[in-house]
């Protein structure tokens, strides 16, 4: 599969972060996916699980996207070679967590995610 030439690769070099944030805000599945590394893996704290590009569709990260609630996100470092983000998740059943997501890359793009979590009460 080709590579996808990102925006930011043609006109100037935004961070990855400021663009994967402003896929999420808008919904848009497919440009959050493009900046993603074709071998990209994202660890599940909660389980230890291991998620590939290969297994998010569309569909699945458009539901995220629009179901999962995310306050205060922000990039607190980002280099050629990682990205370290820290965010706030509410989910459904009431539980409230402190997320780190740590994220190599890999050629400009999100290459292996790895998050830890602290519950809030």
């Amino acid at each position: 599969m080709p590579r996808v030439v990102l925006k930011f690769e043609k006109e100037m070099k935004m961070a990855v972060f400021e663009q994967w944030e402003e896929a999420w805000n808008k919904n848009d599945a497919a440009a959050w996916i493009a900046l993603l590394h074709e071998d990209y893996q994202f660890k599940f704290h909660s389980n230890g699980k291991v998620m590939k590009k290969s297994d998010m569709t569309l569909e699945m990260m458009t539901a995220a996207m629009t179901n999962e609630s995310v306050t205060n996100r922000r990039c607190l470092y980002e280099n050629d070679d990682i990205c370290v983000i820290h965010q706030f998740n509410d989910f459904e059943n009431g539980d409230k967590e402190a997320v780190m997501l740590v994220t190599l890359k890999k050629d400009g793009l999100f290459w292996r995610t790895e998050t830890g979590a602290t519950p809030l009460k």
